[in-house]
């Protein structure tokens, strides 16, 4: 009925008096369901609803591809949640769907938690990242390596360049895969230097460089492809037993025992191995610095950033809106993960999230990363949780490093970052941005940040704060999903999203 009928009041006074919350603007179809009687949700931030209603489809699209149970993703522009929302079933048996506030294991993302701790005492001075560990964990061996005395060192644990083994046990192996991962590596590089002097070759190379060029290309989609979402592809690395330890360790330092005696792989910082362990040896180094149990100095972090959703993955405590955990068995059905207890690596893999909580925690190190830029404003602006140049020497590529989830990255210091690039003219830019996946038995996550570039007008303009840029955090109830590429993909759908409202 018209606006000003009698009808009209009529229903939005029995609507009053029935206790129905009336939102502004008009649901759209597909809109996440409303939970609780009277709650309504509100609209999606309208400025984003292209970016929001695209992604959806996309996220939907891998849902459906790899059979996953339940996704959950958080997106915010500019230090505001603008998109969170849960697909699918926190739990299958039970129809229980997957909400914003639904807690799921973040397995890898917990390395970037502990990087955030490390930062921070070293900044009070409690932490030497040069020091050799064993000034704070004497319990921790002194290592050789090929008969001569080497030193592991916090710096190297926070890059994965210590030498210290992954789940593989047998050394033999790890140096043969590496061997192999690092000749494949240098031929890629060595055919794209080729390419970029392809003209200043002679003319009868050019047959044999663009061969190596088609071989190099044919590697790299290769690796694009198991980049993907295939969840089948990266299994091996769930084959170890040590995936799957059911032994409660009480603390991180009895912890080191299943790997402190093993010999290194190779020369501490000659070399990148990819080491949840080597966080392990970090969490008894954080426990010793800061003088208090590694659970509780992690928690009373947690609590300053305002993160009350983050907690241990602890199979004994009563957790609410804690998801299930599933896997495909090998005839390609939805199974309930095996039982683990992640107490042995709660600096690498141990810690439930949620995405508005991995929010939160993006935006704090993006504001902490920008809030140096702001010098007119300086007196304005509360200072960031970690000081601007701790987080720019956080994120600055660490020589001799790779990174498994994007080619074009390098690690850090617990964060991949991938720099700004652009080799030809109107042709692909590579856009600088930081991230980390995770993947742990029945979980795969993703937290990506991509920052804005301020520029001085901008800056000194006085109309923006910090802080400026997006993040995304996608989180999944089954392993082996790789989220890294569609949590880019998302990125930048908003942030175009943005471009185009601020130039409307």
């Amino acid at each position: 009925p018209p606006r000003g009928s009698g009808a009209w009041g009529w229903g939005v006074g029995l609507g009053l008096a029935l206790g129905v919350k009336v939102a502004a603007g008009c649901e759209q179809e597909g809109a996440p369901r409303q939970e609780a009687a009277g709650e309504v949700k509100p609209p999606p931030h309208m400025g984003f609803a292209r970016a929001i209603e695209s992604s959806r489809d996309l996220l939907q699209r891998i849902k459906d591809e790899v059979g996953a149970p339940g996704i959950v993703i958080g997106v915010s522009v500019d230090g505001k949640e603008v998109w969170s929302e849960g697909l699918g079933y926190a739990d299958v048996e039970n129809r229980v769907i997957c909400k914003p506030e639904t807690i799921m294991r973040i397995a890898s993302i917990s390395k970037c938690l502990t990087m955030m701790a490390v930062a921070k005492l070293w900044e009070e001075g409690k932490l030497d990242l040069d020091a050799p560990v064993q000034k704070y964990v004497p319990e921790f061996p002194e290592k050789e390596y090929e008969g001569e005395k080497v030193t592991i060192t916090s710096r190297l644990l926070v890059s994965h360049l210590s030498g210290i083994r992954h789940y593989e046990k047998d050394i033999t192996k790890v140096k043969e895969q590496k061997e192999k991962a690092n000749k494949a590596l240098k031929l890629v590089q060595d055919v794209k230097k080729s390419n970029q002097e392809k003209e200043l070759k002679e003319k009868e190379d050019k047959d044999t460089e663009k061969n190596d060029f088609a071989k190099a290309k044919s590697e790299q989609d290769g690796e694009a492809k198991g980049r993907n979402l295939k969840p089948v592809k990266r299994t091996k690395e769930f084959e170890h037993e040590e995936y799957y330890l059911k032994e409660k360790f009480e603390n991180v330092i009895d912890s080191l025992k299943i790997f402190k005696n093993d010999p290194l792989v190779f020369k501490p910082g000659s070399q990148f191995l990819y080491s949840t362990y080597g966080f392990t040896l970090l969490s008894a180094v954080v426990e010793r610095a800061s003088g208090c149990k590694f659970t509780d100095y992690m928690l009373k972090m947690f609590r300053d950033l305002d993160m009350l959703a983050t907690v241990l993955d602890d199979n004994e405590s009563m957790i609410y809106n804690r998801a299930r955990c599933y896997v495909c068995n090998k005839k390609g059905r939805l199974v309930n993960a095996p039982y683990v207890d992640n107490s042995y690596k709660w600096a690498g893999g141990g810690f439930l999230s949620s995405a508005g909580d991995l929010l939160k925690f993006g935006n704090a190190l993006l504001y902490s990363y920008q809030v140096g830029q702001f010098k007119n404003g300086a007196n304005k602006f509360l200072p960031g949780y970690l000081k601007p140049d701790t987080i720019t020497m956080m994120w600055t590529p660490v020589p001799n490093t790779e990174a498994s989830w994007d080619k074009d990255g390098k690690y850090a210091m617990g964060w991949v970052v991938v720099e700004k690039h652009q080799e030809y003219g109107f042709c692909r830019q590579q856009r600088h941005y930081i991230s980390h996946t995770g993947g742990a038995v029945g979980a795969s996550s993703v937290l990506l940040i991509l920052p804005k570039e301020l520029d001085s007008e901008i800056i000194n303009s006085g109309l923006v704060t910090p802080p400026r840029g997006v993040v995304v955090n996608i989180i999944c109830n089954m392993q082996s999903v790789s989220l890294n590429s569609t949590a880019l993909k998302i990125a930048k759908e908003f942030d175009k999203d943005k471009l185009a409202s601020y130039f409307d």
